[in-house]
């Protein structure tokens, strides 16, 4: 089993990288995790509509780029479902017997990600309606993967 998680820009704050890299160690004896970076545009301050939705574009041409055509694909958006643990624990679950070797998840930009990425999706993705940082929800994203994973291997971790 292979894990993808694609973000938009750089992890820059060393409490979060240590985070990061406490939770990509956990989830070794369950997946390989591959962390995926691809480089954000710069957004002028008062950039036009236009201008937003052309970096939108190219964000998500990179992104794009690193999903294989097998993948099944989670994107974090605030539009997306809401699942308590347990029933993301499944979904997952469900992917990997369907034959899905890659679990690839996706966080976009500060702007967000286009319809056409969205509708790629097997899955749109909720953590709530609160607005987290970009970099903080990888933390939270990963925690949430490494819980899934002890879920179904009947862990207390859960509890």
């Amino acid at each position: 089993m292979k894990i993808k998680i694609i973000t938009v820009g750089k992890l820059k704050e060393k409490y979060l990288k240590e985070g990061m890299a406490e939770y990509q160690k956990r989830l070794s004896r369950f997946a390989k995790l591959e962390l995926i970076e691809v480089k954000d545009e710069k957004t002028p301050e008062n950039a036009s509509l236009a201008e937003n939705q052309q970096i939108m574009v190219t964000e998500g041409e990179r992104i794009e780029a690193k999903i294989g055509p097998r993948d099944y694909l989670v994107i974090l958006a605030i539009e997306g479902q809401q699942l308590p643990s347990e029933q993301f624990s499944k979904q997952l679950a469900q992917a990997m017997l369907a034959g899905h070797g890659t679990l690839t998840f996706v966080i976009g930009g500060s702007l967000g990600l286009t319809p056409a990425i969205k509708k790629r999706a097997d899955l749109l993705l909720s953590f709530g309606k609160l607005t987290l940082p970009h970099q903080l929800m990888r933390l939270v994203l990963i925690e949430q993967i490494y819980r899934a994973f002890m879920i179904q291997s009947g862990s207390p971790y859960h509890k």
